[in-house]
């Protein structure tokens, strides 16, 4: 099953982890697929052929909310070979005016490939065969080689060729990418087969997620059990950490209006100058409620966050882990505190992806929101030195809370109601925390049940709440589009 924090958590960019990211991936994966087959022409031909009709198709959810949530964007960038986790806004901006301007893709090994933006990437609302999230790639090279393939972003960013996706549908496991390599130290494949080695083992949830980690980089990391191995993990996770609490500082400091047409004012300056200005204490949930709005409106800029796990819930795990930092109960700055937050956090979400969905076109926002609440509050739980069992008893509580909940975002635009939605959960995030440490882990519902009625609730849950904006406050508020607005 996937089990690494470098999965669950990925350094990209706003506003959707499926529909931007995702996307992007893929594109990125379908230009490489056309370079290769042209590098090899011309080394028979010794003359470097020419691409044509080049043709993107955004089926389902990705058509019905495409244009909100930037994947139209998202998927010029991919072409352009541009990565998420090396996204500079600058620089994305000159190539995206460049191709506006000279409807030419200029690739590296490529003769310049005609694209016209408006008329070569259509939007087909009919769902593909095994996943709402289908993108459909097409060009011919050399008017003699058709090439074809089908993408799915199954949300997290997770990309899968539709032969990638049956096999994994077929076999109810993983593709090879997503296993873990020979010789794990602990395999589990639910919560209560994690809480049987934590518990039997004597170790916590974090130092599991960490072993296997080391075990999952490479063979040679797991033949060598290089100490180099651990300290590069942990500088890797430092760095997820820095573009979060990054993501909460930028987002603070930004002013002005959320782009698209809704226009939303940014909020997060004006919270912030006005708990400061009241001397609101930094034990406050305020704070901790404006953590989650900061990265949220980077996120809906199309800014760099990190996708926690997906981008539609991306406050909400810093916001958490921000708050705990700056909370003077808890001050201490000790870095492998928030190490193994995030690693607990992850550990949770693979449970969650693999066992149900973190995908709100899949399975609604309970899916996002409480996803990303359930890691949170796992995470937190852990470094507030609680058992194992009430890591699981937090993240339970978490989820559970979030259960039924649509993803129906106004205009398809992850705004309204996500910003505020990701400050709720992360309270809901640490209020269970709170609960679970004031017992003893013992409790009627457990993780692996409340991940299990997620899963069919997302399955009887009308596709018009699962990030179509075709249901819920998409389809009943009114919104004046003539002037700005607060949610």
């Amino acid at each position: 099953m996937v089990n690494s924090v470098f999965k669950m958590l990925k350094i990209g960019i706003g506003p959707s982890a499926s529909h931007t990211v995702g996307p992007m991936i893929a594109a990125s994966k379908f230009i490489n697929k056309i370079r290769d087959i042209s590098l090899n022409e011309y080394n028979i031909n010794k003359k470097l052929p020419v691409i044509n009709n080049l043709q993107v198709t955004l089926h389902g959810s990705l058509a019905f909310t495409g244009k909100g949530h930037g994947t139209d964007k998202a998927i010029k960038l991919g072409l352009l070979n541009q990565k998420p986790d090396q996204f500079e806004y600058n620089n994305a901006q000159f190539l995206l005016d460049n191709l506006k301007k000279t409807n030419t893709l200029k690739i590296e090994d490529l003769n310049p490939i005609n694209f016209n933006q408006n008329t070569q990437i259509i939007y087909n609302y009919d769902n593909l065969d095994y996943h709402p999230n289908g993108l459909k790639f097409t060009a011919e090279i050399s008017d003699k080689i058709s090439v074809e393939e089908i993408y799915y972003s199954t949300g997290g960013g997770f990309i899968y060729t539709e032969e990638e996706l049956i096999y994994k549908l077929s076999t109810e496991t993983n593709t090879e990418e997503d296993n873990y390599i020979s010789g794990n130290p602990f395999y589990f494949t639910n919560c209560k087969e994690l809480l049987n080695i934590a518990n039997t083992q004597s170790i916590s949830i974090s130092e599991i997620q960490l072993e296997n980690e080391i075990y999952y980089r490479t063979a040679e990391a797991k033949q060598l059990r290089e100490n180099n191995t651990k300290s590069s993990i942990k500088n890797e996770i430092n760095n997820i950490w820095k573009v979060m609490v990054n993501s909460i500082k930028n987002g603070i400091n930004d002013e002005g209006i959320l782009p698209g047409e809704l226009k939303v004012p940014k909020r997060a300056n004006k919270l912030y100058n006005e708990l400061v200005n009241k001397n609101i204490s930094k034990e406050s949930i305020d704070w901790l409620g404006l953590y989650a709005i900061a990265v949220s409106e980077q996120n809906a800029m199309g800014n760099k966050i990190v996708s926690a796990p997906t981008n539609g819930a991306a406050g909400i795990i810093p916001a958490v882990g921000y708050f705990f930092l700056n909370n003077i109960n808890y001050h201490d700055k000790n870095p492998e505190l928030m190490q193994n937050y995030l690693l607990t956090a992850s550990t949770i979400g693979s449970l969650l992806k693999n066992n149900a969905s973190i995908s709100g076109s899949e399975a609604g926002c309970q899916a996002e929101t409480g996803g990303a609440s359930a890691m949170a509050a796992a995470g937190l739980t852990e470094i507030l030195g609680g058992t194992p069992n009430q890591v699981e008893n937090a993240a339970e509580i978490a989820l559970e809370h979030h259960l039924g909940l649509t993803c129906d975002p106004i205009k398809g635009y992850v705004q309204i109601p996500c910003i505020e939605r990701n400050s709720i959960s992360a309270i809901k995030a640490f209020y269970a925390s709170q609960l679970s440490l004031r017992s003893d882990g013992k409790h009627l519902v457990s993780l692996d049940d409340c991940i299990e009625t997620m899963k069919q609730t997302g399955i009887d849950m009308s596709s018009k709440y699962k990030e179509t904006s075709l249901g819920g406050l998409a389809k009943h508020v009114k919104i004046p589009l003539n002037k700005p607005l607060c949610e």
